[in-house]
């Protein structure tokens, strides 16, 4: 928590002062920048020196100065335009350089530090620089810094895969070449840097929350609700009002509308509604976690909205017109086409010793009655105990053996002489009402050997909270998922469930290209405002703060 504070560190007090520094710097022209640094005697200048042929002072110590501490697609930009400088020219710091520094001084705003990018620094060497060297490292330095804001901003301050391995995300990370021949070219700078962050609405309603939660955070942030029996409605409780008063802070619709000391009608549904917006139960009952829920602080809230928004950045901004979304951390799945969300389905995600990884592939077909091969961990680890007990111990569930492709009588075996080490067998459940896979399943052939699919299973639903798969996504109503995305394939409704009926293994593909995005958020904000928060199940919001803590302290 220590690091993600400073992430938002940035205080009322630091951003004032560095408001007040910056001040005089960026609202003066190309020309008052010059005219306002001391003048000097001798061979010194208070201005930067006249940029013309590629050898003049300051090119040829920017052409000095680089290093290999210069990423090289800056240094081959710099070598492009004969080392002149990026920043300013003989009428000054350029106008592009102010807003660059401005930037990076607002970082705050996108859950980024505004002290990685030294803002104060920059505008100190642009105050004291005299030398052609001095000019130089000014330019160097802002052309380094803002490559790294760059960075952050459109792809993250972390390369997800290197901190967690079930993060299969590898974010495009901006050439140096191009971000710098892009800024270049920009005649609107503003509206250039308003590129650079995610361009999609669901980081931008997020930034939005952000800063409205952290301006309820500086107010005071949430009143706690005092511990007590269990609240249900109908109840009669002192408590009741600060309830109240505690939703109407998050601004849960309905909140305000009650009145007295009797929890009932628009506080009811308030807490209802509540409950939904954190992945609980909607009983109304203020239990255990409802109650824990509410009194978590504003400033754990202020931290997974700003782990969240590093994740939006490791996302691509368009995810496809017609796409599957799964969020782990929700345990929810939704269909979107054209931009619009038109089936939604609780599913099962893997349990935390069995975690489902983030990493995003295409809908490829779909299998009706399909077969089960049984996953090797599974065959070794779950079922060889028990043949060793009963080889005839699978056949009630219509799990075959096979070595080699060929079907080999259980009883037959000597189960006894085998282990996960040496275990040649493959086990495969025929289709059926038992099948462990249902009766369909969703395939986007991966590397993890994870899909979508049925379940017999159908209790675990009503759950709140539903990671019990060793890693596979089991869905709901999966015949209802199949209608809408095989609805190029046959739109009338029910033809599937009649396929399923028949018996027979039968292997659809679907008319257009579907995709399939795994995603691990913690926090987000719908388009009708309700700002969501779940449960980190498994541990992924600590990794990333870690990380996240580990690359400030190296001012990665």
């Amino acid at each position: 928590m220590k690091c993600i504070n400073s992430f938002r560190s940035i205080s009322a007090v630091f951003l004032l002062s560095l408001g007040l520094a910056l001040a005089p710097a960026l609202s003066a022209g190309p020309a008052q920048a010059q005219s306002a640094a001391p003048e000097t005697s001798g061979t010194e200048t208070s201005q930067p020196p006249a940029v013309g042929e590629p050898a003049t002072p300051i090119a040829l110590a920017i052409q000095a100065t680089l290093s290999d501490d210069i990423p090289e697609g800056l240094a081959l930009h710099y070598q492009k335009r004969a080392f002149a400088p990026v920043w300013f020219d003989e009428n000054g710091i350029s106008e592009k350089a102010h807003l660059a520094i401005a930037a990076m001084a607002a970082a705050n705003d996108h859950a980024l530090n505004p002290n990685n990018y030294g803002p104060l620094d920059l505008v100190h060497l642009s105050e004291t620089a005299r030398t052609p060297d001095e000019w130089a490292a000014f330019d160097l330095q802002l052309s380094v810094q803002f490559l790294r804001y760059a960075t952050h901003l459109s792809s993250g301050r972390i390369q997800p895969n290197k901190v967690n391995k079930a993060l299969n995300l590898f974010p495009d990370r901006p050439e140096p070449e191009v971000l710098f021949e892009t800024a270049e070219n920009a005649v609107d700078f503003s509206a250039f840097l308003e590129t650079l962050p995610p361009q999609s609405d669901n980081y931008a309603r997020l930034k939005r929350r952000l800063a409205q939660f952290r301006k309820k955070a500086a107010e005071g942030g949430f009143t706690p609700v005092p511990e007590g029996e269990v609240l249900k409605p109908g109840m009669s409780d002192p408590r009741v009002a600060v309830l109240r008063t505690r939703l109407m802070e998050e601004d849960i619709p309905g909140a305000g509308d009650h009145t007295g000391d009797i929890y009932d009608g628009a506080l009811v549904e308030a807490v209802k509604t509540f409950q939904d917006y954190h992945g609980l139960e909607m009983d109304g009952v203020i239990g255990k976690n409802t109650l824990a829920r509410i009194n978590i602080p504003i400033q754990e809230k202020l931290i997974q909205m700003e782990l969240n928004m590093e994740r939006r950045r490791w996302m691509r901004d368009d995810l496809g017109d017609f796409y599957v979304f799964v969020n782990l951390a929700d345990q929810n799945l939704k269909v979107v086409r054209g931009g619009n969300t038109i089936h939604t389905v609780r599913v099962v995600v893997g349990k935390p010793y069995h975690a489902t990884p983030v990493f995003s592939d295409r809908l490829e077909y779909v299998e009706i009655n399909p077969y089960w091969n049984v996953p090797y961990s599974i065959a070794t680890k779950e079922y060889l105990p028990k043949l060793k007990k009963n080889p005839s111990a699978l056949s009630a569930q219509n799990i075959r053996i096979f070595e080699n492709e060929r079907e080999v009588p259980a009883t037959q075996v000597a189960w006894n002489s085998y282990s996960g080490g040496n275990f040649p067998f493959r086990l495969r459940q025929d289709p059926g009402d038992g099948n462990a896979l249902g009766r369909v399943k969703f395939m986007f052939p991966n590397k993890f050997n994870i899909y979508i699919h049925d379940t017999p299973s159908k209790t675990l639903f009503s759950r709140s909270e539903r990671a019990f798969s060793h890693g596979c996504i089991r869905v709901s109503d999966p015949f209802a998922l199949a209608d809408v995305l095989l609805q190029e394939v046959s739109s009338t409704p029910g033809h599937w469930e009649q396929v399923r009926d028949g018996g027979e293994r039968k292997v659809v593909k679907p008319q257009t290209l579907i995709e399939v995005h795994l995603t691990y958020l913690t926090a987000w904000m719908n388009k009708d405002g309700s700002t969501h928060f779940r449960k980190d199940i498994y541990g992924r919001d600590k990794v990333l703060l870690d990380a996240l803590r580990t690359a400030m302290t190296q001012n990665l």
